[in-house]
């Protein structure tokens, strides 16, 4: 007869850590009358990050890929599992602290792609890090932006003034965007956000 081997089985972690991110909310300093979590946000950026990449194509000579955008938007936030969300005001304390922030940040993408197989890890390992530059990044954080700004639109309807200077300084960032994309989005969906069901256009 044969040994039977003790060996424990190859595991890997990366999906069960990222299904953790319906834990990690948001907002943490403001009074939320809708608790938002990172899983929540990350689907309403990639949505809106592939609109985005639509609207340059369709309207403004683009050639974008919207899938890529959207994928881009779905692992954007990734790192927060280890991190938690920052406040902002607290992540842009002062410069050293946010650049010590951005490398904890890098750790942390780097912990989750040490949880996949080499080879996946490699494949999965441009959707983490990317040049801030890169026109997808700068298209992700217009929409990172938007959806912030579609929260506290929210918040507002509810009566909840604690997102209003938010709100304002949103709105005053994108209106002020290079990206023909972002305002036209702007202009065209962002009202619809300020509606209620029955204001909606249902047919």
């Amino acid at each position: 007869m044969t040994a039977k081997s003790s060996a424990k089985p190859v595991q890997y972690d990366f999906f069960a850590f990222l299904s953790r991110m319906r834990y990690i909310s948001r907002w943490g300093l403001m009074r939320n009358t809708v608790p938002e979590n990172i899983q929540e946000h990350s689907l309403d950026v990639a949505v809106i990050a592939h609109a985005l990449a639509m609207i340059r194509n369709t309207y403004f000579e683009g050639d974008l890929d919207p899938s890529r955008a959207a994928l881009y938007g779905i692992f954007h936030d990734a790192s927060e599992i280890f991190t938690g969300d920052m406040p902002t005001p607290v992540k842009h304390f002062n410069p050293n602290f946010k650049r010590s922030f951005h490398q904890l940040e890098d750790r942390a993408r780097r912990k989750l792609l040490d949880m996949l197989p080499p080879e996946l890890a490699g494949e999965y390992e441009p959707l983490f890090f990317f040049d801030e530059q890169q026109e997808y990044a700068v298209l992700v954080k217009a929409a990172d932006k938007i959806a912030a700004l579609a929260k506290c639109i929210e918040e507002g309807k509810s009566g909840n003034l604690e997102f209003r200077r938010a709100e304002a300084e949103h709105f005053e960032h994108l209106s002020a965007s290079p990206l023909p994309e972002v305002r036209y989005f702007l202009e065209k969906f962002l009202p619809g956000y300020r509606l209620s069901l029955d204001e909606l256009n249902l047919g």
